[in-house]
């Protein structure tokens, strides 16, 4: 990637990274991307007067029907070009305690549970495939 300054802009936006533990083994729900249909996780713009979890938090809700819990870990930042800029994504850590049925983008996307190993393979950024990599450290 280019250095920032070759951009015109920039801007930031959370994500969560979902989890459940199995059998004592941590499994990572990811998502499909709304256009391209890769498997990516939860995240959007930050919304005014949310912090950033809460706000990847409810793009959780809206993208995977997802209801997690409110304790969370920064695990990482990672950085992609977009439409002419840089976007700076911060992850967050949520457990997920309920899936929903019904929720706003179920008739675009589909979700899947992924043991962390597959979950790395899957996703086609580094950074992020990086990040899920340090999950199993950083929740106890």
């Amino acid at each position: 990637m280019n250095s920032e300054e070759n951009f015109p802009f920039s801007f930031d936006q959370s994500a969560v990274l979902p989890f459940r533990r199995t059998n004592g083994l941590f499994e990572i729900l990811l998502i499909t991307s709304m256009k391209k249909k890769r498997w990516i996780i939860p995240k959007g713009y930050i919304e005014f007067n949310l912090h950033p979890f809460e706000s990847a938090k409810k793009e959780a809700y809206e993208e995977a029907g997802l209801v997690g819990t409110n304790e969370t870990i920064e695990l990482g930042i990672y950085k992609k070009e977009r439409n002419g800029g840089v976007v700076t994504i911060r992850v967050y850590s949520m457990e997920v305690i309920k899936i929903l049925e019904d929720f706003p983008e179920k008739k675009y996307r589909k979700r899947k549970w992924f043991s962390v190993e597959d979950a790395v393979k899957t996703v086609d950024v580094p950074q992020l495939a990086e990040i899920i990599k340090t999950l199993p450290q950083k929740i106890k």
